[in-house]
């Protein structure tokens, strides 16, 4: 049976990747992938920027897809990182994540050589064009420089793979404008754990989270009361957690996620270069924010 992209909704994790002395600590991600699912995650994301797509080889990057996949055995969707400014290398790793059984894929837009509307829409297309699986396209700004216009997808959206987008512009327009210019069937999925609540007001379907990797359960119910519509009980979740998302970005991510999820024994907190560890100063921080939560 063909994946629905209506099953891309809801709380999804953008699933740190637990290292340990230089390695993948695998045995803690299998157990991470299990806790998100027990917890009430509506999908998860392996190997996006929060799992440290960048400082991966590429045979770890092809690991932890297949471990995701093997581990969350279809209990809920597998949206697979599989992005690179390489149009070649983004069809490899998408092509991987199509073999190992990832349900979709997540393709970011092309850091770093900043290509023209025209170049997103031929490398997005060439990449949908190569492999029959549904594509969330990544629009980070932030990150690449670049954005992918309302326009540019709008014409996207009329390749049958290319489903909808995880928007981390924090930009509340545009859930609105892209709704009316694509249609109701495109995929609205919040990439900014802050502006979540906003974006779910304003017709999104959901939210790939950092903070969801160290409070899923909340992330959840949060995303739970938005979908029904309870946006009072949304509300009051939204100021316990926002403390929590202010800290998960004080200092580069995925360093201070990584230093609550050693709180939380779930691994250590070790990043590669050139990223470093929290600092003390951050560590108060993020300390403070998972006490005054509730999640410490």
């Amino acid at each position: 049976m063909a994946f629905a992209r209506e099953n891309i909704r809801g709380s999804i994790p953008a699933l740190i990747t637990p290292m340990k002395d230089g390695k993948v600590d695998e045995a803690a991600f299998r157990k991470l992938v299990n806790w998100q699912i027990e917890q009430g995650s509506h999908g998860l994301v392996p190997c996006g920027t929060t799992g440290e797509s960048p400082t991966l080889s590429h045979e770890e990057h092809m690991r932890v897809v297949e471990l995701c996949v093997e581990e969350a055995r279809g209990r809920v969707p597998v949206i697979a990182g599989a992005g690179s400014n390489s149009t070649d290398e983004a069809i490899s790793l998408t092509k991987h994540a199509k073999k190992v059984g990832a349900d979709a894929v997540l393709s970011v837009t092309g850091y770093y050589n900043k290509p023209s509307q025209e170049g997103q829409y031929r490398h997005f297309m060439a990449i949908a064009d190569a492999v029959d699986i549904p594509i969330l396209l990544y629009n980070i700004p932030g990150r690449a420089i670049v954005e992918i216009t309302v326009e540019t997808m709008a014409r996207l959206a009329k390749h049958r793979n290319i489903v909808g987008v995880k928007d981390a512009t924090a930009n509340l327009m545009r859930p609105s404008r892209e709704r009316n210019a694509i249609g109701n069937d495109w995929r609205l999925i919040s990439g900014e754990d802050g502006t979540a609540l906003g974006y779910m007001a304003h017709g999104g379907h959901g939210c790939i989270s950092v903070t969801a990797n160290i409070a899923p359960r909340l992330c959840s119910d949060f995303q739970n009361a938005c979908m029904q519509g309870a946006f009072e009980q949304a509300l009051k979740i939204q100021d316990r957690l926002m403390p929590v998302h202010d800290a998960m970005f004080c200092e580069p991510s995925p360093a201070p996620v990584k230093y609550a999820a050693s709180l939380l024994g779930i691994c250590s907190d070790e990043v590669r270069l050139p990223l470093v560890s929290a600092t003390d100063e951050a560590k108060a921080k993020v300390k403070a924010a998972l006490t005054g939560a509730g999640i410490l």
